[in-house]
């Protein structure tokens, strides 16, 4: 456990001591504070659930750029070989650089707080729906992660996996859009395998063993299809 959180201090220094993490934060909060007021005046309601979905599509394209060199950066500079000398399991390197990107995205979320609060001091909202939708948005950024972290496990160039985190969280998103073309057992699996509909879910305070079920699956069927590509040809 020592080790698992050693590697997470260095990977979440290792944000801190890059200036795009400082321009992606400072974008990314500046941007949903925008979308935030907007539509605070516009819809006139003490309630997050389109910010949710605001934050939740643009997370699609923040964080594959957290997320690309947290394998591929190692790989081009030939740290990732050394590191898998250690006496250092794959496991508590993959589970390491996971924790330490899942809490500086945690931080992005957490600087969003204040939105409840300004909600909470000019209107009545429904506070468990607005929890709720704040663990969806959590839970739904820890799969993207872990997306992200395995497409960086497979090149040492990070344009290649940022773009392969785009492909597949962009898929897993806009699956829904074609589900008029299927029917039967192809419909369900689709709108299953989509995140769109689970996270409205959470979006509107809603929490299923469903929902629950296939954030935590994918995120540990993604990090342990990340150990084996380390093991099996990463640092090789």
């Amino acid at each position: 456990m020592s080790k698992i959180i050693a590697i997470a201090k260095k990977e979440l220094k290792s944000y801190f001591s890059s200036p795009i993490a400082y321009i992606v934060l400072i974008i990314t909060i500046s941007v949903f504070n925008i979308f935030f007021f907007m539509i605070i005046d516009q819809n006139r309601e003490a309630t997050l659930r389109d910010i949710f979905q605001i934050m939740e599509f643009l997370f699609i394209f923040i964080v594959p750029l957290l997320t690309m060199k947290i394998f591929s950066e190692e790989k081009l500079t030939g740290t990732m070989e050394f590191l898998m000398t250690t006496p250092t399991s794959t496991t508590a390197i993959v589970l390491g650089k996971y924790l330490g990107s899942l809490i500086f995205f945690t931080l992005i979320i957490g600087l969003t707080s204040s939105y409840y609060f300004i909600i909470e001091l000019f209107g009545r909202p429904d506070r468990l729906a607005m929890l709720v939708g704040y663990l969806g948005i959590w839970i739904e950024g820890a799969l993207f992660i872990a997306i992200g972290m395995l497409a960086s496990s497979w090149t040492k160039s990070q344009i290649i996996a940022a773009m392969s985190s785009y492909i597949t969280l962009f898929l897993l998103y806009f699956s829904i859009s074609f589900i008029k073309y299927f029917s039967g057992t192809a419909e369900t699996l689709i709108r299953y395998i989509g995140t769109w509909s689970h996270a409205e879910n959470f979006s509107v305070g809603l929490i299923t063993t469903g929902d629950l079920v296939y954030y935590v699956s994918g995120i540990i069927i993604c990090i342990a299809l990340t150990k084996l590509s380390i093991e099996n040809r990463l640092w090789r």
